[in-house]
């Protein structure tokens, strides 16, 4: 293992975003700030007085609605929605502590993928931290239905997803990804894949107060037999790949990095929070095991794509 792949790491320094909620429309801002060992993924609101909520562990207990995406309750009758995104860049790159500060109810959509988040948070850098990494081991099987849909996590020596969807569209249809989870992995298969919706629902969407931020520059728009884009898809399975993005952004809810597989057929942001409830409703499920416990290897931190300012990322993990 990397000497210092076992130990916690934070961002460098502050980043900051500005965009509009894909389902409220609304302008929002959003940073995202280095935080201590032990503090994990938080996110609070800056109301408007300018001052902030107290900080809200983004964790699956705390998960309000996950009807399109997933909304968390920050107490005192406040919420954030949408957090799927900027909380896989997060899990995806390996950071364990951050703070996610918004002014407003939705986390901005940006172009509808992860890779502004990733772009920012490479570019500013990592820093390690004293503390040791810690993972949630799963010893035994869970699985979680709906109908002919399904989540399941399981023993595994590493860490992978494996998601399968079917749609009835000749556009997308039934498309799987294995995905073994490196950070180099990340941002070159799943980070750039966009949020979808297709141009039937729109209408009702959009009566129901969703979606009225969408739009051809942060979805991809399906319609019958064609994709609207006109710059057409990022990958040729993109659809697979947003879902897989989406997955772990929901799985790192648990508030710890697993280690393990994650399976998925059909499934979406409900399926990704019940199996994480169905996973800790019995302790001898998992076990909390230091990164050096496990043989992990974190080579491909060295070995991230062109394309990005990956200097003082590289210089972070030694």
């Amino acid at each position: 293992m990397h000497s210092l792949s076992a130990r916690q790491c934070t961002i460098a320094s502050i980043v900051n975003f500005s965009g509009i909620g894909v389902h409220s429309g609304l302008p929002v801002n959003l940073s995202i700030e280095p935080a201590a060992s032990n503090s994990g993924i938080k996110i609070c609101r800056i109301l408007d007085d300018g001052s902030r909520s107290k900080p809200s562990d983004v964790h699956y207990s705390k998960i309000l609605s996950t009807n399109l995406c997933t909304k968390i309750d920050l107490g005192n009758s406040i919420s954030a929605a949408t957090i799927e995104h900027v909380v896989s860049a997060l899990s995806g790159l390996g950071v364990d502590n951050a703070l996610i500060a918004l002014n407003g109810a939705e986390c901005p959509i940006l172009d509808g993928s992860a890779m502004p988040f990733v772009q920012a948070i490479v570019d500013c850098g990592l820093k390690i931290l004293p503390e040791k990494r810690k993972y949630i081991k799963i010893l035994r099987s869970v699985r979680v239905r709906n109908n002919d849909a399904f989540a399941v996590l399981e023993p595994y020596n590493g860490r992978a997803l494996d998601l399968e969807i079917d749609f009835d569209s000749p556009v997308i249809g039934r498309q799987r990804m294995i995905f073994d989870w490196t950070p180099r992995q990340y941002v070159e298969d799943v980070a750039k894949a966009r949020t979808f919706g297709f141009l039937t629902d729109a209408k009702a969407l959009r009566q129901s107060g969703h979606a009225l931020g969408s739009s051809l520059e942060n979805s991809i728009a399906v319609d019958d037999n064609e994709i609207l884009n006109p710059e057409g898809l990022r990958f040729d399975d993109e659809f697979v790949r947003h879902k897989l993005l989406d997955a772990i952004g929901d799985l790192a809810l648990g508030g710890l990095p697993i280690y393990g597989k994650f399976r998925s057929f059909k499934g979406g942001h409900g399926l990704n929070a019940l199996v994480l409830s169905s996973l800790f409703a019995n302790e001898e499920n998992f076990e909390i095991a230091n990164a050096d416990e496990l043989p992990l290897d974190f080579d491909a931190l060295d070995d991230l794509p062109d394309g990005l300012n990956v200097e003082s990322y590289l210089r972070s993990v030694g």
